[in-house]
């Protein structure tokens, strides 16, 4: 028993080290609902004797529970694996799978067709070397397949092929094949899409899948598996490009040794290299290439390691070491494709986080220039991207980072969008080019600071930012503030939401998204009377929490105190000083707060005045007390 146990383990180790120095390819099955891309993988993994006897007799049992007929198995009960899509017979997540062959392992990703998961294809697309585009035979060139093809040329698939599917429907007709390739070669010209190959098949009979099929014998070119097995893989490619490193790690376990850890996402490098490092634009040389088995020749693309540099010079987590020859660009402000996937839509000035490559900074969307339809490619004006919307935007950083375009480097190009309240993924995006103000716009330095105005004003400036419903009582409240303020010698500005409207923000409607843009322009303000060294009032609803963390981002430390006027909306709606109340029950008033528009109240702000419990006196007197008590006045 024993014997016959080692003979089983020495089978597994034999057969795991024969996997271990195979090449990866990463693809994807995309094309219309029911075009036939979960029975073609089912197929691959059959065909790889990936299956057990128990999942073959279960696809057996559900292909005659859900309606096969005669003696083919429903491959595609393996894939879709969710109980909705047995029931729908659709694929509606990402699903992935793995096989091996002889020459290459492989992990396919099978990315649902209906339009409403258009960020699920582009998710399990993102990482793909290759795609498999499929098409009904019977039905030929459809919407999702052309929305798949733009979806594929946004993200710059290189491998493209268009296995057209189902032809025993068709009678194995070459008039037939001919036809649809010639018809999606013109398209595919107004994408860009290039290294397109055509393979006539069928998943559901094994038709030119593994096997040239006898059925077609008027086709000469390769099989699926075939082109799958020779296809040049992006890690191949990515050796042959300049050199990028992304630094994800400062390695100091003492003072004898500094190294920059990281994972070479292109290119090759040796001890010796000169380097840069951006986005300061430091160079040096590489003197070594350690790692945990020890020092290497060389490290190429899909690599991680540490690099120790000659010289000593400041690198921080999220820049980039590039060859000094090509070394990657900087910028803050860029051209971006995004594709938004979050229910909450994008609105134009409202701040998120952007992850690209190992750099995390603030990111604002400063325009929409348009709206992609991804079903005709047709342009639209938007004010915001809805759930799965593609459009062309102007993206602003806080700070200059690191990048390439993303036709040159999906590394160092390709970014996601986090939003800064949830930490949730809400939009991915590909970086086209920097915009030329970028480059043309820069601090000009002043010797009077914030510091000095605010010594010679004999104070600390602030915000008291006063944030509630309609009716709440801010503008009442904070005007009794500022008169108490004055009073006392000091230097004040109230900023009242109605005024501005009057002047600065008299273009701004009142959607979400000129509310978004509405603060974002108050907070730009109040930044520059803090610098003045003033002691800011702000009377806004600001209904949005996001915004109102914005305002509090621009300021420094101890700088910026919220104020929550909290008032029920009952009673708000009760006082109703201006009648805009009665108005929005009417239906006269739209996007009005609290009634047909969120308002998101503070979760943790500086100061609660319970406006049902205090006088408008007394509110004031709270705000002037805490002022005190944080000394910001006397």
């Amino acid at each position: 028993m024993a014997h016959s146990s080692d003979m089983i383990a020495g089978d597994i180790e034999a057969y795991l080290k024969s996997h271990e120095h195979k090449g990866l390819l990463r693809f994807i099955t995309c094309g219309s609902v029911d075009d036939g891309k979960s029975t073609l993988i089912g197929r691959l993994l059959f065909e790889s004797k990936l299956l057990f006897e128990d999942q073959l007799a279960a696809i057996e049992a559900d292909s005659k529970k859900f309606g096969t007929q005669g003696a083919d198995i429903d491959f595609a009960l393996l894939v879709d694996g969710l109980a909705a899509e047995r029931e729908q017979g659709i694929t509606i997540d990402v699903a992935y799978r793995f096989f091996s062959t002889d020459k290459r392992k492989f992990i396919v990703a099978d990315t649902p067709g209906h339009e409403q998961y258009t960020r699920n294809m582009v998710t399990g697309a993102s990482t793909a070397d290759a795609a498999i585009l499929m098409v009904d035979a019977r039905h030929g060139i459809l919407t999702q397949t052309r929305r798949h093809s733009f979806l594929m040329s946004l993200i710059g698939m290189r491998h493209v092929v268009v296995a057209i599917n189902k032809m025993d429907l068709v009678d194995y007709s070459q008039a037939r094949f001919n036809e649809i390739a010639e018809e999606y070669r013109e398209f595919a010209k107004q994408l860009g899409l290039e290294n397109i190959t055509f393979i006539p098949m069928s998943a559901l009979k094994g038709d030119n899948v593994i096997e040239h099929s006898a059925k077609m014998p008027w086709y000469h070119g390769t099989t699926l598996m075939g082109y799958l097995e020779t296809v040049e893989v992006d890690d191949e490619r990515l050796q042959r490009e300049p050199m990028r490193m992304p630094v994800q790690w400062v390695n100091r376990p003492n003072l004898d040794f500094r190294g920059f850890t990281g994972m070479v996402t292109s290119g090759v490098v040796k001890p010796g290299d000169a380097i840069r490092v951006q986005p300061s634009g430091k160079s040096s040389t590489v003197s070594r290439i350690y790692t945990f088995d020890g020092d290497l020749d060389q490290a190429v693309a899909g690599q991680s390691v540490t690099l120790l540099l000659a010289d000593e010079i400041d690198i921080s987590r999220g820049d980039v070491i590039s060859g000094v020859d090509k070394p990657a660009q900087t910028a803050d402000q860029f051209e971006t494709t995004l594709v938004w996937m979050h229910e909450q839509p994008l609105l134009p000035g409202r701040p998120y986080l952007m992850k690209l490559g190992t750099q995390v900074v603030s990111a604002t969307v400063t325009d929409i220039k348009y709206v992609i339809n991804v079903n005709t490619l047709e342009h639209t004006a938007g004010k915001q991207l809805d759930l799965n919307g593609i459009g062309i935007c102007s993206l602003s950083l806080d700070r200059a980072v690191a990048f390439d375009p993303y036709k040159e480097s999906q590394d160092t190009g390709g970014f996601i969008l986090i939003d800064r309240m949830t930490n949730n993924t809400v939009g991915a995006g590909m970086l086209h080019f920097a915009l030329r103000r970028s480059q043309n716009i820069h601090m000009q330095h002043v010797d009077i600071d914030k510091d000095a105005r605010a010594r010679a004003k004999g104070q600390k400036p602030a915000v008291l930012w006063l944030t509630g419903l309609s009716g709440a009582g801010k503008s009442t409240i904070a005007n009794l503030v500022e008169k108490k303020l004055h009073s006392a010698g000091q230097h004040t500005y109230l900023l009242d939401g109605d005024n501005v409207r009057h002047g600065l923000n008299r273009d701004l409607g009142f959607t979400d998204a000129d509310r978004v843009e509405n603060i974002r322009r108050v907070a730009e303000v109040t930044k520059l009377m803090v610098d003045a060294g003033l002691i800011v009032l702000t009377a806004f609803i600001s209904p949005f929490r996001s915004e109102r963390q914005l305002a509090r981002d621009l300021l420094g430390d101890d700088e910026f105190i919220e104020v929550f006027v909290d008032t029920p909306l009952d009673v708000a709606e009760e006082r109703d000083p201006k009648g805009l109340y009665r108005k929005a029950r009417r239906g006269e008033l739209k996007n009005f707060t609290g009634i047909d528009s969120a308002y998101e109240a503070p979760e943790n702000p500086e100061l609660r005045l319970d406006t049902t419990r205090m006088s408008s006196e007394e509110a004031a007197d709270a705000i002037v007390d805490l002022l005190r008590h944080r000394q910001l006045i006397v």
